[in-house]
């Protein structure tokens, strides 16, 4: 018995037209006839009867159907598992993060990504959670880490919660602590402070400014307009202080004093988001799983 016929065996019995059936499977309609008959020789049995114009199972017929469809059906998913396995040798996974989130956040869950799948190239965009979330929509990424709430959202991706993270204050260990010397600030302290403030569509800067303002100030800057690595340097240099992510200042803390901020403090909401229309491929679902459990 071979897979082929049963192929074509199916596929009579569901058109119960031998003509359609061979258009169905896209060989000539003689040549399914001979393997049809060749399994009916191979079962010792009659599968259909032939009568004109009229065609319709025989109890063996009825009998091998639901069979053969469940053989068909396994050959299928062992065809979409090897094929999974494959994607997970070879491929990209092409992955959109807030410069922070670079810095802080992945390179521990990319390292163990990459010791798992040695063959998968990782494709890294840094950008604000805006540019992210227009690239996911045009499809040029697989995944993105995006600050919540999203700037305009989005019914077309799918957001999943991934951690909750305080912010702190960063500041030259040489310049005089900020809130006058005490073991954490407020945001009110900062008032009066030279900030190194990022480029303007960062979400740290939006979150930073509004904060500000809810205490009823406008910050002042002492330098804006960088990238992370560049707002710790301009900091570790004593042009200001900075608001930054926990697992930044952690990760970069060389050169830096770090100081929580006081109760309620500042947080951001980090999310992992793709498109709700299409499925991410194998690889990116795998290096989902792997942040969603980090």
């Amino acid at each position: 018995m071979q897979f082929q016929q049963l192929q074509y065996f199916v596929a009579v019995a569901e058109t119960r037209h031998f003509t359609r059936a061979a258009d169905l499977v896209h060989v000539a309609q003689p040549s399914l006839s001979q393997q049809i008959k060749a399994l009916e020789r191979e079962l010792g049995a009659d599968l259909f009867l032939r009568a004109r114009g009229n065609i319709t199972l025989t109890d063996a017929g009825e009998a091998l159907l639901p069979l053969a469809r469940r053989i068909l059906a396994d050959a299928d998913t062992a065809r979409h598992e090897v094929q999974e396995l494959v994607q997970l040798r070879s491929g990209r996974v092409r992955l959109g993060a807030t410069p922070s989130l670079c810095t802080g956040l992945l390179p521990d869950v990319l390292r163990a990504f990459h010791d798992r799948y040695p063959g998968i190239r990782l494709l890294i965009e840094e950008g604000g959670s805006h540019d992210l979330v227009r690239e996911l929509a045009r499809g040029a990424l697989d995944l993105a880490l995006v600050v919540l709430p999203l700037p305009t959202p989005s019914p077309a991706l799918t957001t999943v919660e991934l951690l909750r993270e305080d912010l702190v204050v960063v500041s030259s260990p040489d310049a005089p602590r900020p809130g006058q010397g005490r073991r954490t600030v407020r945001v009110a302290d900062l008032e009066g402070e030279r900030l190194v403030m990022f480029r303007h569509g960062y979400d740290l800067r939006e979150l930073t400014v509004a904060a500000c303002r809810a205490e009823g100030f406008e910050p002042d800057f002492a330098v804006e307009g960088g990238e992370m690595d560049a707002v710790l340097g301009f900091v570790r240099a004593g042009l200001g202080v900075a608001v930054v992510p926990r697992m930044v200042a952690t990760r970069s803390g060389r050169g830096l004093r770090v100081t929580p901020l006081a109760r309620p403090g500042l947080h951001r909401t980090i999310a992992l988001a793709h498109r709700s229309d299409v499925a991410p491929p194998r690889a990116a679902r795998e290096l989902q799983r792997m942040l969603l459990e980090r």
